[in-house]
């Protein structure tokens, strides 16, 4: 709380029932249920983890998010706490306030509140809820309407719960200790709990192949996986329709002629939703042609950064209907250079009216190919942010590089490179001049403010 704010009497009682634990705990099965909210806050941001698990078991609402609450870190104990609170058996003290929990969200989101409104009383309506998977409470609700007038469909003491939660398999011991709580519960509810994954990163995918079983895939609408054989990727994509968004780093495969990565493509070209592909350490040189073919026309953001493109890839980007309304594109460590500038500048004309972000670090890009490509970067009317940091660029193209793009007045971020006559040796950073790098930073601001442009922030990397 700021010091400057006075506590509200709400936050005085909610202090003092933080002070004695078991007191609070108790008093749960009591309290007005408009308490519980600001009570749910106070003891995730003190990581309380008794108290939140007695929350939990106690919650009155039908949904329970932590929204816009800060997560320390993706597997943290006041997560545990929080699934270890779920009431998967129903409750046998008739004395006891009954849960009415049946969503448990937690997954950082900054547009979600707390709860949501209740909009039926015979229905645990959740704007999160779940509508793909069939062990979703929408699918089995909606199965149970379909026989409520069969009486030889017996009725389960065990209501229908989901589990929202972000997964990250990156192998440390803390994720692993967090799998096993998540894991755990979902055993104890015998097929009642259905958890649900929307987010899914995975490093070494071999790794988790047992554990992967108890996802059911189709919910996952971003997928991000480092360090697997293609074959895996394509097993698991499979399962996986409705993606937004899908990262590959470090894949390994033969060849782009080989069935694997025809099977790969036939996947991919399922994915009719997705918004952002990111390729990084993917060998696909002279056969990107391929792969843009099967994505989806509404593709918005496209990352390419150390796949060796060619002469040719380049020409399938610029002609490309699937490259001709990027809004981010992302080719960093790829080279361009001057032979490449022609289709590179036709990729920048065709993506001159929805290009918002454009990154081209370290792309050996030189004066010549970076002059033949101002004019129509300075035609990117919706232009944002624009990086091209570790080239060797000389500082008089520099500068006309920033008189061209000084009219775009939606570009507000510029990351640029140190200008290659601070180096006593190219790119390295031991040998840089710092009386010239400052001389080059206030020749920029100095320009920035001649053009009244002192709103766009000029960035040098020098790294």
């Amino acid at each position: 709380m700021d010091q400057t704010e006075i506590p509200t009497l709400l936050d005085l009682a909610i202090q003092n029932l933080m002070v004695n634990e078991p007191v609070l705990i108790h008093a749960l099965e009591e309290i007005p249920r408009e308490l519980f909210i600001p009570l749910f806050i106070a003891a995730f941001s003190g990581e309380r983890k008794n108290i939140l698990k007695a929350i939990v078991s106690t919650w009155p609402f039908r949904c329970l998010h932590v929204g816009t609450l800060r997560v320390q870190e993706p597997h943290c104990e006041v997560l545990e706490a929080m699934i270890d609170g779920l009431q998967i058996l129903p409750v046998q003290n008739s004395s006891t306030r009954a849960p009415k929990l049946r969503v448990l969200d937690l997954r950082q989101d900054a547009d979600c509140r707390t709860t949501c409104t209740d909009i039926s009383s015979k229905f645990p309506f959740c704007f999160q809820s779940c509508i793909y998977s069939q062990q979703s409470i929408l699918k089995i609700q909606e199965a149970c309407n379909n026989i409520a007038n069969s009486e030889s469909q017996p009725q389960s003491s065990r209501k229908p719960m989901e589990l929202f939660v972000d997964l990250y398999f990156d192998g440390t011991l803390r994720s692993r200790k967090f799998l096993s709580v998540l894991l755990n519960k979902v055993e104890q509810s015998f097929g009642s709990l259905h958890l649900c994954c929307r987010d899914l990163q995975i490093s070494k995918t071999s790794d988790y192949k047992s554990t992967l079983k108890f996802l059911d895939l189709v919910c996952t609408d971003h997928l991000g996986i480092d360090q697997a054989y293609l074959s895996e990727v394509s097993t698991l994509l499979a399962q996986m329709i409705h993606l937004d968004s899908l990262s590959l780093s470090r894949i390994i495969f033969r060849s782009c002629k080989g069935k694997n990565f025809r099977n790969f493509l036939t996947h991919l070209g399922q994915m009719d939703n997705l918004e952002e592909l990111s390729l990084s350490f993917f060998s696909i040189r002279d056969q990107l042609n391929k792969l843009l073919r099967v994505l989806p026309p509404e593709l918005d953001f496209l990352y390419l950064t150390f796949c060796e493109l060619s002469h040719k890839d380049f020409i399938s980007l610029s002609q490309s209907l699937q490259a001709n309304h990027l809004k981010l594109l992302n080719l960093s460590n790829t080279q361009i250079s001057w032979e490449y500038s022609e289709p590179f500048v036709t990729l920048l004309e065709n993506l001159s009216g929805t290009l918002q972000h454009l990154e081209i670090d370290s792309c050996l890009i030189t004066d010549s190919t970076l002059s033949a490509v101002i004019p129509t970067l300075s035609r990117c009317s919706h232009l944002r942010v624009l990086s091209f940091a570790s080239n060797p660029i000389t500082m008089p193209v520099l500068k006309h590089l920033l008189q061209q793009l000084t009219p775009l007045m939606e570009l507000k971020y510029v990351i640029y490179p140190v200008p290659v006559h601070c180096y006593e040796q190219w790119n390295s950073h031991d040998t840089l001049n710092q009386q010239k790098l400052a001389e080059v930073k206030a020749q920029l601001k100095g320009m920035l403010q001649a053009a009244q442009r002192e709103d766009m922030n000029w960035t040098m990397c020098s790294e």
